[in-house]
């Protein structure tokens, strides 16, 4: 039977509730599940066996924070429900049907309910590069651009504006709490703001944060909230600890009483505050409902050994608010993690190649070790060496597939075909040819607002000097898309030959980036319409490929180097853990708060839960800072991360390499004074 190859634990999170005769729709679940436990195993069994126990799967919402993660779910529950009932039982032809992202489904939500809540149900979703494209030109129409000190940046500008829609906070608190370089400004902010709302509603467009605050909205209104939540006897929410404020209200407003509700995530994975997500929503939900949410915690780990779970464990119980929860295993292993001491990065870079070149000779792959670090630009020094000993690696997160000019293009084409008022995608768009600049287009993009039919308004137009055929080519492909007669997904087709010839003149790589359009076209196969493709792929982008990836082409294995955050979910035979000492774990940039010391600690604790077998956390002795300080740029000696106490050091294994040798507070001051004298020395000649 599928529910014999659960453990207890998950057992009774699959079956809370249904264990009533008849339809019965239980009060709300809370899921607490710690690292490597199957939390996707349990949460895909429990929306099966809710459908075996005669659950409507069209009446089911399930919500991830990706759209592959919702189509993996329903391969799963699909294979579940199969073993059970046959292969061509015919329950999942409909089944989940509403499963996807929290911005996917609000999509879909605000189209049917478009004409109650008074926005057209044909509008275009902005993404982030777009949305900080649409403030910069409000900015500039302003005038805050040339003020005489300088005003924030566009991406500045637009982080501000989410984090005060995410996380239902008042911009002064805001700009308080994470932005205080800015907080002067708030008047103008304001101005900004309030002017960015009116453009994209003009251009009937809606950004990524709209999806959410419309949302949010529409259910604040009681009549529209029951409605949809009667669409839904159950709804299933994977990741709860990074939903923002936003999420979480509108998850209580489509069930204010918990009943059908299940959520799954771990407090102490929650490290995306920086997206406003706060690990309070998983922490309050059980008091949010009278009774409160029945929990069940999942601590069984199938990942890690139980000397890195130990480690894990001791690290994490230091928190100052959490779910008590002690991973465990019944993989037992002599080796304990490595707390490896070096004398600076350079030694750590030699030692971590030495070390994945021995584990490829003991029959390790490349792709099965992992090094991670807390910020980005902590990989250089490794990144050189590695090139120098001809270790192939990819380096997450990169550039992704929809940030390269030539598919923005041709996306922006799209765009524009179905909402003509887009004024980002018109202004990138005819920009593309030849002898056309801001200002023609700009007026071209005038001239179409005014008439309301801007297709022909634009057909209308004589060709603006210098642009000749280009124009010509342009205003007929864009007529052609408006009519819809050559059909999804010819029309990507249509506009790829359209902009073949723009893309030779523009890039010098043009064979490269022409294999991504045509992966583009391939992917635009699998959507049902141009609007569909549209919201999906900007609301959940595939990753770079060929060239703008950064993976070796040639090479069949590799190693991976990725921040913490973008590592989260993924796991690896053997980790290495880079910088593990003040001011890089915990940043020094993030110490501000007693919240962001905690965040901080709960990044170490997932790093450490990624590794199945070995774990290596790296001390350089000596670290060069990048401007964060009076002195500038300069090398500090560093203290191993303050989430490592003595108390701690009994579960890991403490070595050096080569051997290191502790330094006395003499010897490092006298190290100090050599270092300086030398600089003294070199300054006379600059």
């Amino acid at each position: 039977m599928y529910l014999e190859r659960l453990n207890p634990q998950q057992r009774m999170a699959v079956e809370h509730g249904t264990l009533t005769a008849g339809n019965h729709v239980a009060g709300p679940l809370l899921v607490i599940a710690g690292a490597g436990s199957g939390k996707t195993n349990t949460l895909a069994h429990r929306v099966a066996h809710l459908i075996l126990k005669g659950a409507d799967p069209r009446r089911i919402l399930l919500m991830t924070f990706s759209r592959r993660a919702a189509a993996e779910m329903g391969r799963r529950v699909e294979r579940i429900c199969g073993e059970v009932l046959g292969k061509n039982s015919g329950i999942m032809a409909d089944a989940l049907a509403w499963s996807g992202t929290f911005h996917g489904i609000g999509a879909r939500l605000l189209r049917d309910y478009a004409e109650q809540i008074g926005i057209d149900p044909a509008f275009s979703i902005h993404d982030r590069e777009d949305s900080a494209d649409l403030m910069n030109l409000v900015r500039h129409d302003l005038g805050f651009s040339k003020t005489e000190s300088r005003f924030p940046t566009k991406g500045t500008c637009l982080a501000i504006y989410s984090r005060v829609v995410n996380s239902e906070t008042e911009l002064p608190l805001v700009l308080r709490d994470a932005f205080p370089w800015c907080a002067t400004w708030e008047k103008q902010l304001r101005e900004l703001f309030a002017c960015y709302v009116e453009s994209k509603q003009s251009q009937n467009v809606l950004d990524y944060d709209d999806l959410l605050l419309y949302w949010a909205q529409m259910v604040a209104e009681p009549i529209i909230a029951e409605d949809i939540g009667s669409r839904f006897d159950h709804v299933l929410v994977d990741e709860y600890q990074d939903t923002n404020r936003l999420q979480s209200s509108i998850l209580l407003a489509l069930k204010p009483t918990g009943q059908g509700l299940t959520v799954v995530g771990d407090d102490a994975q929650s490290i995306y505050s920086f997206r406003a997500a706060t690990v309070r929503n998983i922490l309050d939900f059980p008091a949010s409902f009278s009774p409160a949410a029945n929990i069940v915690t999942l601590d069984r780990n199938y990942r890690s050994t139980q000397p890195i779970l130990a480690a894990a464990n001791a690290v994490i119980d230091l928190a100052s608010e959490r779910f008590t929860k002690n991973l465990w295993t019944e993989r037992e292993s002599p080796e304990r993690p490595r707390l490896v001491t070096v004398r600076d990065e350079n030694d750590q870079a030699r030692y971590v190649a030495d070390k994945v070149l021995d584990n490829r000779e003991e029959g390790v792959k490349l792709k099965s070790q992992a090094v991670l670090f807390r910020a980005s630009h902590h990989s250089g020094p490794l990144e050189v060496e590695l090139t120098r000993r001809n270790i192939p690696f990819v380096k997450f997160g990169g550039l992704k597939f929809l940030d390269s000019a030539h598919v923005k293009d041709m996306l922006a084409a799209l765009r524009f075909a179905q909402n003509p008022r887009d004024r980002v995608a018109g202004f990138r768009l005819m920009q593309i040819l030849p002898g056309i600049g801001p200002s023609t287009a700009q007026k071209v993009l005038d001239h179409m607002a005014e008439d309301p039919s801007p297709v022909m308004a634009l057909a209308a137009m004589p060709a603006p000097p210098r642009s000749g055929d280009d124009w010509t080519s342009f205003v007929s492909t864009m007529q052609e898309l408006k009519t819809g007669k050559a059909g999804w997904p010819a029309e990507i087709e249509l506009v790829r030959q359209w902009y073949e010839p723009h893309l030779e003149r523009l890039h010098e790589d043009a064979s490269a980036r022409l294999a991504d359009l045509i992966q583009l076209e391939q992917i635009a196969g699998g959507y049902a319409s141009r609007e569909r493709f549209l919201t999906e792929l900007t609301l959940d982008p595939p990753d770079a490929t060929s060239d703008q990836a950064g993976v070796p082409l040639l090479d069949e294995d590799y190693l991976i180097l990725s921040t913490i955050h973008s590592a989260k979910g993924q796991e690896w035979t053997k980790v290495f853990m880079l910088n593990v000492i003040d001011g890089c774990i915990p940043s020094d940039l993030a110490v501000g708060t007693t919240a962001e010391i905690e965040e901080e600690r709960r990044l170490l604790y997932v790093a450490m839960t990624r590794a199945k077998d070995s774990l290596d956390l790296v001390i350089p002795q000596r670290f060069f800072t990048y401007g964060q300080n009076s002195q500038g740029d300069r090398h500090v000696y560093a203290s191993r991360s303050r989430f490592i106490p003595a108390t701690l050091l009994q579960f890991f294994e403490v070595c050096g390499w080569p051997q290191v040798k502790s330094d006395t507070a003499a010897a490092q001051q006298a190290r100090q004074v050599r270092i300086d004298v030398g600089a003294r020395m070199r300054g006379m000649w600059r």
